[in-house]
């Protein structure tokens, strides 16, 4: 594994914020609240924020508030079947919108992410994303949730403001210091998502490429044919352009060594890094997914444009 060397000032991107590139700060993370309070906050209308929606169950969230009887005219979607058939006459929910919008921050911690060449480690990068997610729903009066994929730890419950962006934080810090002992997958992952997203939430996923290659495409349709979802793809340049030489890698006790000036092996190297990238960009805009790639040596606000912009959709 490859140590990057620490963030100098004026990097671009680092905005003074120092770190050593392997393990994310609290402080660092912290810090990244001004970048995001200079970027502005994204223009709303009455149904949240500006453009055209994707679906007509996008938005802001609604909760249940009561049922009526049906009259003509009603949404056949919004039947109450558990009254209709006990009343036997035809009744449908009432919803109201919800005060506040929930973002959900699932953070990858597959071992993949724990590597990096130039600046900082993937890891490190992801934290740093997720941090900005973070501060960018305080700035939008969201409530703040965040995961990973266990089986045994539970998610950052929702809270709002500061103190629910710190719980995030921490708990970024905590997941991206070292690679977890048990890490279930991004699959796993979504759906504990699944279970705590109400329709018109914001989904941002910190995730290595080949996690997202991993996930069946209809998942992402589903997802982001009721919430707002973002997939930050976390690489390396060493990943993207390597070069055409004989690499050496350390794995656990063993040393590996890959001739990438060999035509078969620079193919499979291909394989395994940048087509998964190709992929996720070629596939996840045309379900409604925001995508983009996010390297290590990259500016970690560089992709907060994705942020109330709806992705093109492709028949």
């Amino acid at each position: 594994m490859s140590t990057p060397p620490p963030i100098p000032a004026g990097t671009p991107g680092s905005h003074g914020i120092r770190g050593d590139g392997v393990t994310p700060s609290l402080e660092e993370l912290l810090a990244l609240r001004a970048v995001v309070l200079a970027r502005g906050q994204a223009r709303r209308g009455r149904h949240g924020v500006s453009g055209h929606a994707l679906s007509p169950l996008r938005g802001r969230g609604m909760e249940y508030a009561e049922s009526r009887e049906y009259v003509a005219g009603d949404d056949a979607r919004h039947i109450d079947w558990r009254l209709t058939a006990r009343t036997g006459r035809a009744h449908t929910k009432l919803f109201q919108a919800e005060r506040e919008r929930l973002s959900l921050i699932v953070a990858d911690t597959a071992p993949a992410m724990y590597f990096g060449t130039r600046v900082r480690f993937k890891s490190v990068q992801a934290a740093r994303a997720g941090a900005i997610a973070a501060w960018a729903a305080v700035r939008d009066g969201d409530r703040i949730a965040a995961l990973r994929g266990s089986a045994r730890e539970a998610p950052i419950a929702p809270a709002s403001g500061a103190r629910g962006a710190l719980r995030v934080l921490d708990a970024l810090v905590r997941w991206y210091a070292r690679p977890p002992e048990e890490d279930a997958g991004l699959g796993i992952a979504l759906d504990h998502a699944q279970r705590l997203l109400r329709p018109g939430s914001r989904l941002v996923v910190l995730a290595d490429p080949g996690s997202v290659a991993m996930i069946p495409i209809q998942r992402w349709t589903a997802l982001a044919h009721h919430h707002e979802v973002i997939v930050l793809l976390l690489t390396d340049p060493l990943e993207s352009s390597p070069p055409r030489a004989a690499l050496p890698f350390q794995a656990d006790a063993h040393r590996v060594d890959v001739d990438l000036s060999v035509a078969t092996q620079r193919q499979a190297w291909r394989n395994e890094f940048a087509r998964p990238v190709e992929l996720a960009l070629a596939q996840l805009p045309a379900r409604g997914v925001r995508a983009q790639p996010l390297s290590t040596d990259a500016a970690s606000e560089s992709w907060l444009p994705l942020l109330g912009r709806n992705p093109p959709l492709v028949a």
